[in-house]
């Protein structure tokens, strides 16, 4: 009855777990589900660190960039790339981010480690499958994967990569040696996750790595590879990338059976960052 305390305040605290149960439930259901793990695993004789996200069939690996790792890198996909459709994979490749130690080194075969680390990396999380989302080195290492395990690849977008280096790419990469000359924006992030002197010493023993393609034949990253790439292949530029002129571009997609070339011109070398709706959009459809 109304008049027994004991009742009522039985009645409320029903309610109010039903509420929060039901609260719970939403915030669970897939298209709200913003969970991200942060896991290390034993690849290749290292311990590479990754971040997964969603629950969807189609798995993806997002590629960073030089210096790059998945949190520094990839932010506005982790967040927002369909949790239904998707699983998300960020990594870390070695040397870089949290799969340290070893310090990041620069032998010839660097991206070919990397595009091996990553396809393993993979098949060791239980993935039969994937996609791959790479930016700028990412990129490069996408399409060496592509290329030397096409079994195991389902689709690939780059952005911001190159095939070759030349006398203008040499140029533009000197340009970047010296980390103090970088926007805050770009550099606070790389500083605070490594520290100024990894950080320092690394983009310049970065600087050395990429030089060593120049002097092979045609300046070879892996231009040879790009007819081996059987999968569908997106290729997104932006038009004012102060870092890779658009040639690479047009080149890649030259090479590349069937690929597909989309220009941005407002663009820049992060434009999946500066224009992160209409990247995600564009890398969702493709993938569907």
């Amino acid at each position: 009855s109304s008049g027994n305390p004991f009742r009522s305040v039985l009645r409320s605290a029903l309610l109010l777990l039903t509420l929060m149960f039901h609260c719970v439930e939403l915030l669970c259901q897939p298209a709200h589900c913003t969970s991200v793990t942060s896991a290390k695993v034993a690849v290749n004789g290292v311990h590479l660190h990754y971040q997964r996200t969603g629950e969807g069939e189609h798995a993806v690996l997002l590629l960073p960039g030089m210096l790059g790792s998945g949190e520094t890198d990839f932010g506005p996909q982790i967040k927002n790339l369909n949790k239904k459709l998707f699983t998300v994979v960020a990594w870390d490749p070695r040397g870089y981010g949290h799969s340290r130690p070893p310090d990041r080194d620069f032998p010839l075969d660097f991206f070919e480690r990397d595009a091996k680390d990553a396809v393993d990396l993979m098949k060791t999380l239980k993935f039969k499958k994937v996609s791959l989302l790479g930016w700028s080195d990412g990129g490069i290492t996408a399409l060496i994967a592509a290329a030397r395990y096409p079994s195991y690849i389902n689709k690939v977008v780059i952005w911001g990569a190159n095939a070759y280096v030349t006398e203008e790419d040499e140029t533009i990469y000197q340009g970047i040696r010296d980390v103090s000359k970088w926007s805050e924006r770009t550099r606070k992030p790389l500083e605070t996750l490594y520290g100024y002197d990894y950080f320092t010493k690394t983009c310049e023993k970065w600087v050395d790595g990429i030089k060593q393609f120049k002097h092979l034949s045609d300046g070879n990253i892996c231009r040879h590879l790009l007819p081996l790439v059987q999968c569908p292949t997106l290729i997104v530029h932006g038009e004012k990338d102060p870092l890779v002129p658009r040639f690479h571009a047009d080149f890649i997609h030259k090479h590349v059976r069937g690929s597909r070339l989309h220009l941005m011109p407002e663009g820049k070398h992060n434009l999946h960052l500066r224009f992160a709706n209409e990247f995600n959009k564009l890398a969702e459809d493709f993938l569907q």
